[in-house]
């Protein structure tokens, strides 16, 4: 499930109220990401989790009117609005209650929301960094890792019993497709 992106199957199976394996597969896709946002935005772990479940009712309630146009904006953009929102409202002290929805994407590209952003990232680099785990030897993994953290190439290249050119290409190759899988994960979300 993780390899698939959102695409408008999905969407079209959401709006069947019906369909809980797509609602599952939603929720688990972006579970994190919302969560994620919400502590980001200065709310406690059970707080950011009653959000979530409040951006998936609010989802949920929408949903059967939805129609994605991407010519109007990219669903990021109207799932970012929608759990700002409810951030928002949490935070005012209005506690986690379903909002009125819009579902004009034209209004989610408004606000620009730097963490959002970010989280977005983030989100899709933790996917992406998943499949590499997955797809790469594990020591080659670690080396990357390694480096990530900020060690310096020769004390990497040193504990694996590596060349320092080794070292930078087995980092010039997972860095390389990290780069593709985000790229088409992005890409292929804009492009609902």
């Amino acid at each position: 499930m993780w390899s698939q992106l959102t695409r408008p199957s999905l969407l079209a199976r959401l709006r069947d109220g019906h369909d809980e394996l797509a609602w599952r597969e939603f929720d688990q896709r972006y579970r994190d990401l919302i969560v994620r946002y919400a502590r980001q935005s200065g709310l406690q772990p059970a707080d950011a989790e009653d959000v979530r479940q409040v951006v998936m009712m609010n989802l949920a309630r929408a949903m059967p009117g939805f129609q994605y146009d991407p010519g109007r904006g990219r669903f990021r953009g109207y799932l970012g609005r929608v759990v700002r929102n409810a951030v928002r409202r949490h935070q005012r002290g209005q506690g986690a209650r379903f909002l009125e929805l819009g579902h004009d994407l034209a209004e989610a590209s408004g606000m620009a929301d730097p963490i959002w952003d970010r989280e977005w990232m983030l989100h899709h680099y933790r996917r992406a960094m998943g499949t590499v785990r997955r797809g790469f030897e594990a020591r080659s993994v670690s080396v990357f890792d390694r480096i990530l953290a900020g060690d310096p190439v020769q004390e990497v290249a040193t504990d694996f019993d590596l060349t320092v050119q080794a070292v930078h290409k087995v980092k010039q190759r997972i860095r390389r497709r990290l780069q593709d899988l985000v790229a088409r994960q992005v890409a292929e979300e804009d492009g609902l």
